[in-house]
Parts: C-alpha cells; structure tokens; sequence
C-alpha cells in the first residue's frame, strides 16, 4: 500500500493555480498519479476539462512533459511515444527509464476515442491509460455519453414529462477493457487515495497496457456544492454503483467492501442532475437502478471468488 509519509515528501508535479472549477475532482486525479510515479512521467491528455484548464496558454500546470492530444486519439499519441522511445533505447541513444501515461475524459475514452484506446491495448504497447470519468461530455455543455447513468439529466438526454432522463445503462468500460486481457484494469476513486495511488503504482509497474478507470465528479455537471466531492465519491464505492476493485492478468479482485452496503438513493440524493427520480410515479425506475447495482455488485463477488 502506498506510504503517506513517503508521498508527501515528493514535490507536486501538478501546479496550483490552473483555471479548474472550484471541487473539480480531475486534479486530483492527476496528483495522485504523479505521487505514484518514481521515475519521469511523459504524458498525452485528449481535449476536454482538464486540458482546457490546465494548458492555457501561455501557462501549464504540468511540470513534466505534457502533449495535447485531439479528443479522439490520446491512447494514439501515447503510443507513437512509447514506439519512439522503445527505438532509441534499442539504438543505444537513450537509457533513461520513463513511463508514458495517457489521460481522457469518459466522452474521450468510451465513446470518441475507444478505437484508439483498444488499438493500443491490443498492439500491447507498454503505458497507463487513466480515463477520469465524470459520465458527460462536461466540457461542451454537458451532453450525455455511454458513460452517463441510466436516469441522469443532462442536454442531451433532459428529463421531462416525456423522458426520464437518459434511458440506456452506462457501458462497463472496465470490464471491457479487463476483456482485452491486459495486464492490469482497475477501478479507483479519489475518495480513497491510498487505494487510488496504490493501483496506479501497479499500473506504473505493468509490463504493458494498463487501465484505470477513475470516479471524478463534476461541480458542474452533477451540481452539488464544491465540498462535496469527495464525500459523494466515497457515496459512490459505499452504495456499490461505483465498486472498487482491480484485474490482474485476468484475476479479479475486490479492493474495497464497504461494512454496511448503502442505498443508491442515499448516492442519487446528493447530485442535482437525479432529483426529477425523486418526484412520484418514478418508484419503478428507483427500484430499476437499484436492482441492477445489486446485480453487478453479486456479479463482481463471483467474479472475484467471493460468493
């Protein structure tokens, strides 16, 4: 498990100061991952939130080297990188040790750039993907992506007299890319740190293509007060809609259990974007989501040889 102490000795390679919304959990996101790291970091971010915030010119808030990648390839440049460094290593003219970490939002990673990022998992390069997924194009408006919760209003999808929000269930990118039979898949939050920065020092350590997918809520999106991330991020593992657990050449394991499984409602309640579910006549739909949170929830515990 990671070392607090030892953590806090490294010197932030995410700078303070970048234009964020105030509670934006993405941030943190990267930190952490950088507290995770022991050797240079190369990094490829796709368009979206933290690239508009964090690179405005003429300022950055990346003290390594940093690439803006268009929204759809990422996972794409990262790999051009790491095939370039592979080369001048086996040309003896580099001897520095580097990892390459790649960086998109959920719109950039299950849905725009899906193709890159399976690619790449497939040609096996050796380097971590990190989707922070706040379930909506946040940066455009807030429009739904396949990551977005069945229920959830957004511009794309709002809630009316007509439509409950969003109708379809949001895809499993963690399973499917665990299905592309990678060395190393996790799902974190920041709302455990030690657990987040633990799995992206495994990702780190990988011989090859890792993923994690990374819970960050959005003030904006999800609409709760700046404060509130974290806590509603812990909501998420406690209620079992967001479980936190990793693959490890293809063995899974559950890293987090809460001791008393709450209800969705108690997660649903705290995010603006729900609270049309909370109105009468949508008992049905309630009972709908909780239902199928049981159910993965019963399936990640066989998955894991638990049950």
């Amino acid at each position: 498990m990671a070392n607090i102490k030892e953590l806090a000795k490294k010197p932030e390679k995410f700078t303070g100061g970048h234009r964020a919304c105030s509670g934006c959990i993405a941030p943190l996101v990267v930190r952490m991952m950088y507290m995770a790291a022991d050797t240079p970091v190369v990094t490829t971010c796709a368009t979206g939130c933290l690239e508009v915030t964090s690179t405005l010119f003429p300022y950055t808030a990346w003290e390594e080297p940093f690439i803006h990648s268009a929204f759809e390839n990422s996972a794409a440049t990262i790999s051009g990188v790491e095939a370039a460094y592979k080369s001048l290593k086996r040309q003896g003219k580099y001897d520095k040790e580097v990892k390459f970490v790649a960086y998109g939002g959920d719109g950039g990673t299950y849905d725009i750039g899906f193709q890159a990022l399976s690619g790449a998992a497939e040609r096996g390069h050796n380097f971590v993907y990190v989707c922070y997924n706040n379930e909506a194009y946040m940066n455009t408006g807030v429009q739904r992506s396949s990551a977005t919760p069945k229920g959830a209003h957004t511009t794309t999808s709002p809630a009316g007299t007509l439509e409950p929000g969003k109708k379809q269930f949001p895809k499993d990118m963690t399973q499917v890319m665990a299905a592309h039979d990678i060395p190393y898949v996790a799902q974190g939050s920041p709302s455990f740190w030690n657990d987040l920065v633990t799995k992206f020092q495994k990702a780190l350590a990988a011989e090859g293509p890792a993923f994690v997918n990374v819970l960050a809520p959005c003030r904006l999106g999800w609409a709760y007060p700046p404060e509130e991330g974290i806590k509603i991020g812990k909501m998420a593992a406690d209620c079992c809609y967001w479980p936190l657990y990793e693959v490890v050449n293809g063995e899974t394991k559950i890293t987090y259990k809460p001791r008393e499984k709450k209800p969705l409602t108690d997660y649903l309640k705290m995010q603006t974007k729900f609270r049309h579910l909370f109105r009468p006549g949508m008992e049905d739909l309630l009972a709908e989501l909780q239902a199928e949170v049981d159910r993965k929830w019963e399936k990640l515990q066989r998955m894991a040889g638990e049950i």
